[in-house]
């Protein structure tokens, strides 16, 4: 039986209702530590994670898995599986990139600032949630679909999203992706400002073995935006994949 890994990205776990995987398959949506009532680590940083989700798989009996990771979930998927190629059968990307920001160390401090300033302002979990996430949605989303993507980060823990706020800067894989040795599939949205397609596309091209495919007018949060598009691609990826 084939399993498909889930890791979220910063404001929390949102996939429920999505058909990603064929009927047979296994869903193990992994939250990153410190989210979803889990144990924070002593210290988090790519490392760490990529570890503390090895640790998981061997615990559940996973030798080997096809990992979905989505915006810094999808950085996480990303190191996962440099560090650990032999337990990755199929590597689905989704609004992600393959370094945070430029090579200007200012970037990733004035970035600190305006992300965790709200924060420091005295501003609870959910009220940043309500702010940041509902303009990332395209008209015509669900209600019920932006209900859960605001109540997921609502419900992480601050201490937690710090955490992963600051390891989000310190990500820089761009220089190894031609090492990647797996079938990648890599999803943006057509509309996302974070992951536009042109990075993801410069992505594909340094990959050996990798397709890409855009969700019309989907944002950051393709998802939820258009569910059915895709939840299409990633089976239609992991169809095409060889037996686990």
């Amino acid at each position: 039986m084939s399993t498909l890994t889930l890791l979220h990205g910063i404001g929390g776990a949102s996939w429920s209702g999505l058909a990603l995987a064929q009927p047979e398959a296994r869903l193990l949506d992994w939250p990153l530590p410190g989210y979803g009532g889990s144990k924070p680590l002593p210290e988090t940083s790519f490392a760490s994670l990529s570890a503390a989700l090895a640790a998981r798989l061997d615990r559940e009996g996973i030798a080997r898995t096809d990992l979905l990771g989505h915006s810094i979930g999808g950085m996480l998927a990303l190191d996962f599986a440099l560090r650990f190629p032999e337990r990755i059968r199929g590597l689905v990307l989704y609004a992600t990139t393959p370094a945070f920001g430029g090579k200007d160390p200012t970037f990733a401090e004035a970035f600190l600032a305006e992300r965790l300033a709200p924060l420091d302002a005295g501003q609870d979990m959910a009220r940043l949630a309500a702010e940041s996430i509902l303009p990332m949605f395209r008209p015509g989303t669900p209600a019920a679909r932006v209900r859960e993507a605001v109540a997921a980060m609502a419900a992480v823990p601050e201490a937690a999203y710090r955490a992963t706020v600051r390891c989000l800067t310190t990500f820089n894989r761009r220089d190894d992706l031609p090492q990647l040795a797996m079938p990648v599939l890599l999803i943006a949205g057509e509309a996302d400002p974070l992951a536009p397609p042109k990075t993801m596309a410069r992505m594909q091209a340094a990959i050996p073995d990798a397709r890409l495919a855009v969700l019309p007018g989907c944002g950051h949060l393709g998802h939820l935006e258009d569910p059915e598009g895709f939840a299409a691609a990633v089976r239609g990826f992991l169809r095409d994949l060889p037996p686990a």
